[in-house]
């Protein structure tokens, strides 16, 4: 019984995937002959590392910059040593500005950042070391940090993708913003961000997007295996809604979430790997330290929650709503 509905769902799974009726999607798989684990929904897997980080809130801090520069290096040949094919850092992962160090009338007040104040070249020095590490552990590896524009504009909030080769694939910059970072520190991003790893599809998410579940969706019907989602952890008291979040999230859309974020967090709640089913695959410690998580990641194409919710997001629903019966119209009697 056990075979017989695994390969109906495994009909049932191509036949939302390809729009296929049952019957075509089952004469497909039954002249199919390759075996389950080279058919094409066999599904994908990767080993994917979550980190929690030490935080720097000061950005004329070079030498804060260079530890944790430092840091980040050594968590992922960590990550490397365990098998990982990419590593996820936090927001703001070698230095995350504090909104009165980098104001222009702070510290007692929050105004206009003043940029010049960080340490950008230092920031570059890091990062290009972080880069030659990737590529000599072909390691992905997602980071937080902020991106400079032309002046007289402010820098984008971003997440950088390194690909095991050492190269910059590509960067999300966040886009839906908190008060003061939009009204004082950076400027919003435009676009949602995706990238491929052994077949796995990522999305990318930064700072309070959490609480915008339009992210996530959007993600979804892009098609994404898994969303990597960093943020700051500065105040641990804001950690429980963000990973409540992630867990929502993860669920909801039935895919993978990440929840990378620093240290400090993590004795309310550390960072890890949110799994399809809306529970932690992988956590970090949760004494306030440093540290890794990992989790193989998978997708199982026998799981039709996601084709069966776009299916029902259409007009599924409207054939078989009923119209002037008035046991159904009336809402004022049992």
């Amino acid at each position: 019984m056990t075979r017989n509905g695994n390969f109906k769902r495994r009909v049932r799974a191509r036949a939302a995937r390809t729009g296929e009726s049952y019957t075509s999607a089952l004469s497909h798989i039954r002249k199919s002959k390759t075996t389950p684990q080279t058919d094409e929904l066999a599904g994908k897997s990767l080993r994917l590392a979550v980190a929690q980080t030490t935080v720097c809130l000061d950005p004329r801090d070079a030498d804060a910059f260079r530890a944790n520069g430092a840091e980040m290096r050594l968590l992922m040949r960590q990550a490397s040593e365990a098998g990982a094919k990419l590593i996820h850092f936090p927001e703001g992962t070698i230095c995350f500005p504090n909104k009165r160090l980098l104001s222009e009338t702070g510290p007692r007040e929050i105004g206009a950042a003043d940029w010049s104040r960080y340490q950008w070249e230092v920031l570059r020095e890091e990062l290009e070391e972080t880069r030659k590490l990737a590529a000599a552990l072909n390691l992905w590896t997602v980071f937080g940090a902020p991106h400079r524009l032309t002046p007289p504009h402010r820098p984008h909030n971003s997440l950088y993708v390194i690909s095991g080769k050492g190269e910059l694939v590509t960067r999300y910059d966040e886009r839906l913003l908190s008060h003061t970072k939009i009204s004082f520190m950076y400027s919003p991003g435009r676009i949602p961000v995706t990238f491929e790893v052994d077949g796995m599809r990522f999305g990318c998410a930064a700072g309070i997007e959490s609480h915008y579940h339009e992210i996530f969706t959007e993600y979804e019907r892009l098609d994404v295996d898994c969303v990597l989602f960093s943020t700051s952890g500065e105040t641990p008291s804001a950690a429980p809604p963000f990973a409540a979040e992630v867990l929502g999230v993860a669920a909801s859309n039935t895919f993978w979430v990440s929840y990378a974020t620093h240290a400090p967090q993590s004795v309310v709640t550390p960072c890890g790997i949110a799994g399809p089913k809306g529970q932690w695959a992988a956590r970090c410690p949760d004494d306030g330290s440093p540290g890794i998580a990992i989790a193989e990641i998978a997708t199982d194409p026998a799981n039709l929650a996601r084709p069966w919710r776009r299916t029902a997001q259409g007009d599924l629903y409207r054939p078989h709503q009923i119209e002037g019966d008035p046991r159904s119209d009336s809402r004022e009697a049992f």
